[in-house]
């Protein structure tokens, strides 16, 4: 099973040249499609997509001259499934007539910094082009001149090209899939109310929705693979440990209920991934609608209260499924989202499209200052938490990989699930207990994932808000996540659930506005989750962000990792915040 029903999204490259023949053109045929070719090489070394298979990059038949090529290679592109588009040239072109003019995908120019042609000079003018027609388009243009026979794309070129393409395929690997609910509105949670406006006409995204219920229905009908479910539960015997009982001991469950209540949890996460990708061995058990499932590349399970009032929770079904291993093995993450907040799902869904690695789901649940820290714990913060920090945490799920048990030179961190090594899962199922629900928020029971996040992590935490007469923005905030000492966070864990999940984050502070100090940050964030993504991946969501006209309202990237289509600084280059959401709503959503 796969996150990806049908072809991935290519990217197609767009070599255009000077088209006036008897000698111009002829001469620059080598130089414009070595462009492209070396772009695809640098594309395959460089991308994956977030399922671990490589990018496959498209080059047009022939240069672009003129028109009939441009629609000849559009053609093409159409025919391959291209999903973003770049146009490389290290000379004039006639820009309308070799520009790409396909509403609905992605796209970037990158003109050559030379002297013997005008590459910069074509750039300036296609991408005019695409302002007056309304095709934002990226501009890339490196910092420093090089010689026709200089084949290697420099480094700023590089980044460039990069971000670029990151955030297009996310764009793409988007369009047509679907975010299934499972369930409704949790806790009068508004995230969860799910806008199929929102979905449709800025992501070109499905909305789907599942009663609760027929999770019972496919466990009485037997509509799951009982092999499959035997397999997970001899891993569960084997790897999951549990842990602390909150439960007063009158209140406790049996150990044959408890039993009872793994074997429903294992069941629900089966059926939740079947609902969302579909299962081709039901179709072998005679159950041929439930084996296409729902096209889903996110999703959400309502859960509390009208479930867990009664059946044991999702929690461990969210861990799992947010995870990037299971019984199965390895494999890639599943953005699902806990209580159905669909805003932070689909946050949750643009980090690990743009990154490969599963995702944080936390609750941003409350800011320690320097002061309040010394008051309850009686010590004093030091080294990267002393400015304070923000106590992330959710009620009972996150994914095993927020564990920070994998590593990069040596260093913690959330892998590509590609570069996850057996010992690595072995060490995330090692640092976490499965505690039994608390049955006060829990009356159905279930299993509660615990664990410390380790600190040292730079991470990004980010959250799409809807606001009435604004629409989308997106909130951004860079830092790292920070070992306490247990004197400091056992008290302060204690404090809410300590069978729950905890991240401890700093945000990287700028002195000013929403990034003035960590109280700010907290004070200014717009809903009561965030997505926290491995990396500082702010830039990547800014660039993805444009793509798909959504204004971020605060973010602390600096300036040089900022990346958005030309045209924006046409509303404004010396106010880029403001500019953003001028742009924004001028071009529109991509879908209507």
């Amino acid at each position: 099973m796969s996150l990806k029903n049908g072809c991935l999204p290519k990217i197609g490259i767009r070599p255009a040249i000077d088209g006036r023949r008897r000698g111009i053109r002829e001469s620059l045929e080598d130089q414009t499609m070595g462009m492209a070719k070396a772009v695809a090489e640098f594309y395959a070394q460089n991308l994956r997509h977030s399922d671990g298979s490589p990018v496959e990059c498209v080059i047009a038949d022939t240069c672009i001259g003129g028109v009939a090529e441009a629609a000849q290679t559009a053609a093409k592109f159409a025919r391959e499934g291209v999903g973003l588009s770049l146009t490389v040239t290290p000379c004039w072109c006639y820009g309308a007539e070799t520009m790409d003019m396909d509403p609905l995908i992605p796209k970037a120019v990158w003109g050559f910094n030379g002297t013997e042609r005008p590459g910069a000079v074509y750039l300036a003018s296609v991408l005019a082009a695409h302002n007056q027609k309304g095709l934002p388009a990226f501009g890339i243009y490196g910092h420093d001149v090089q010689d026709p026979s200089d084949r290697s794309i420099p480094p700023d070129v590089q980044e460039k090209l990069l971000q670029f393409a990151k955030a297009g395929l996310a764009v793409a690997a988007m369009r047509g899939r679907s975010y299934l609910a499972i369930g409704g509105m949790s806790m009068g949670i508004a995230g969860s109310i799910v806008n199929p406006d929102f979905l449709e006409r800025f992501l070109g995204m499905r909305y789907e929705m599942v009663d609760s219920s027929e999770f019972l229905r496919r466990m009485e009908e037997g509509i799951y693979d009982r092999e499959e479910f035997e397999r997970a539960l001899r891993w569960v015997k084997a790897h999951c440990q549990e842990g602390l009982e909150r439960n007063p001991a009158e209140r406790r469950s049996s150990r044959e209920r408890k039993d009872w209540e793994w074997e429903f949890i294992i069941k629900m996460t089966m059926i939740a991934r079947d609902l969302m990708l579909g299962n081709p061995k039901l179709g072998e058990l005679g159950f041929g609608e439930e084996a296409l499932g729902h096209n889903a590349i996110a999703g959400g399970f309502q859960g509390q209260r009208q479930w867990t009032d009664h059946f044991p929770n999702g929690d461990f079904m969210e861990t799992i499924l947010n995870s990037s291993f299971d019984w199965n093995g390895i494999r890639e993450a599943i953005s699902f989202a806990t209580e159905n907040d669909f805003l932070n799902g689909i946050s949750m869904l643009f980090g690990h499209l743009l990154t490969g690695t599963a995702q944080i789901f936390s609750d941003v649940r409350s800011y320690w200052s320097p002061e309040a820290v010394k008051r309850v714990t009686g010590h004093e913060l030091s080294g990267p938490a002393s400015p304070g920090f923000i106590h992330l945490i959710n009620s009972g799920s996150t994914a095993l990989d927020g564990t920070g048990q994998q590593e990069r030179n040596g260093k913690p961190a959330l892998k590509p699930f590609w570069e996850i090594t057996e010992a690595e899962t072995k060490r995330c199922l090692e640092a976490t207990r499965f505690c039994p629900a608390v049955l006060e928020y829990f009356r159905g029971g279930g299993f509660s994932t615990t664990f410390e996040t380790r600190g040292g992590m730079p991470v990004t935490m980010s959250r799409l808000n809807l606001i009435h007469g604004l629409g989308p923005v997106l909130q951004i905030a860079e830092g790292y996540t920070v070992d306490l000492p247990v004197a400091i966070s056992r008290p302060i864990i204690d404090r809410t659930d300590p069978t729950w999940p905890t991240t401890w984050f700093v945000p990287r502070l700028t002195g000013s506005g929403p990034f003035k100090d960590v109280y700010s940050v907290m004070n200014h964030w717009g809903a009561n989750h965030g997505a926290i993504s491995y990396g500082h991946i702010g830039g990547d969501l800014m660039t993805l962000a444009a793509m798909l006209r959504i204004p971020v309202a605060l973010h602390n990237v600096p300036e040089e990792r900022i990346f958005r289509p030309s045209a924006w600084g046409a509303f404004g280059a010396q106010d880029p915040q403001g500019a953003d959401y001028r742009a924004c709503q001028n071009f529109g959503p991509i879908y209507g």
